[in-house]
């Protein structure tokens, strides 16, 4: 596998890893202080679609319709939103400045280390993304040695060795694997043909295919089973009990499906209904080996 390095996304990951492995020993707060503070502070980004970002200057997309349920869900205590650039947020939650993050954030063997999930909101199953209209890739068989996107120190990247796994049944390989500091960039690319295709996860996928239905087309899976589900600082586990309630009660009102078929296009009904709390049980659930 030959490897290219685009960008600087590298160094602000390396740099966010540093900070969540030192902050591992710093307590934020459960749930008895949130009520006694009266207030839960929730950390968002603002430039992931459909997930979260910003309409005419005020926050949108699917976790600003969740974070009305939540508001509405408790009146024990008020939500504190603060919006951080995706480079610094997950850092800030682990040093404990906030309580949680509220973002399309995937669940990762790395993150385990330091998070607890809260029962899981969308799949984050990674798809191939190819240019429309390139009949010379109509399955997973056909990436055989071709050139491949992907966003610098994603999550994305850890799972590479399944598509590995499931070319070589075929006789394949992966080809050169180029990273981005941004997904714009790797698009860019792949629409101006320096790129064969793109890796994302499948509500990334889905969200650019309805946006560019001309110059873009979905491809099949390339990974098992995968997560988007919001971190909380390991030892709070009242906080990821109540979150669990809230994720619970979306699912038995209906709300969570209606949200996720009007943001991402369609329900994931399979989900988790427990908190993913270790590697594990995350490979357990992902049908990782």
């Amino acid at each position: 596998m030959k490897k290219k390095l685009l960008g600087c996304k590298a160094v602000f990951q390396a740099l966010t890893s540093l900070a969540l492995v030192f902050s591992i020993g710093v307590q934020a707060a459960d749930l008895a202080e949130i009520e006694k503070r009266g207030a839960l502070k929730i950390a968002t980004e603002d430039d992931y679609a459909p997930f979260n970002f910003i309409t005419d200057g005020k926050p949108d997309g699917f976790h600003k319709d969740v974070l009305a349920e939540l508001k509405a869900y408790t009146s024990k205590f008020k939500l504190e939103q603060s919006i951080l650039p995706w480079t610094g947020l997950l850092a800030s939650v682990s040093a404990g400045q906030y309580d949680v993050a509220i973002t399309g954030a995937l669940v990762t063997d790395d993150r385990l280390k330091v998070f607890d999930f809260v029962a899981p909101v969308a799949s984050a199953q990674h798809y191939y993304v190819k240019r429309a209209g390139d009949d010379s890739i109509k399955s997973v068989a056909d990436l055989n040695g071709k050139t491949m996107g992907v966003q610098a120190g994603s999550a994305l990247l850890a799972r590479l060795p399944e598509l590995e796994s499931m070319l070589a049944k075929t006789g394949g390989k992966l080809g050169e694997v180029v990273e981005y500091q941004s997904y714009p960039e790797a698009y860019a690319d792949l629409a101006n043909g320096r790129l064969d295709y793109v890796i994302n996860a499948v509500i990334s996928v889905n969200d650019l295919v309805k946006a560019r239905p001309g110059v873009f087309e979905k491809g099949q899976a390339v990974s098992g089973n995968g997560f988007v589900a919001w971190p909380v600082p390991k030892n709070n586990p009242e906080l990821v009990k109540f979150l669990n309630g809230f994720v619970k009660h979306l699912k038995e009102t209906g709300k969570l499906k209606a949200l996720q078929i009007k943001w991402f296009g369609e329900s994931f009904d399979s989900l988790p209904d427990e908190a993913i709390t270790s590697a594990e049980q995350f490979h357990q659930l992902a049908g990782l080996k």
